[in-house]
């Protein structure tokens, strides 16, 4: 149960931080946009997701 409470909001930072050199490219552009920027957007767009996980498990009794 405790694992969950670093790993959930940790995958997003890992992703954003970590991750960036492995995805640092200028092609392919996904929706005309460098896939780097595409790749920062995304994981920003998912990292409400996680943190509403993180609160569901939290949140069970």
């Amino acid at each position: 149960m405790y694992s969950w409470r670093f790993a959930l909001p940790g995958i997003p930072v890992a992703m954003l931080t970590v991750a960036i050199p492995l995805a640092n490219r200028i092609e392919p552009r996904v929706f005309g946009i460098p896939f780097l920027a595409a790749w920062i957007a995304g994981w920003v767009l998912l990292t409400p997701l996680f943190l509403f996980a993180l609160y569901r498990v939290e949140k069970r009794p």
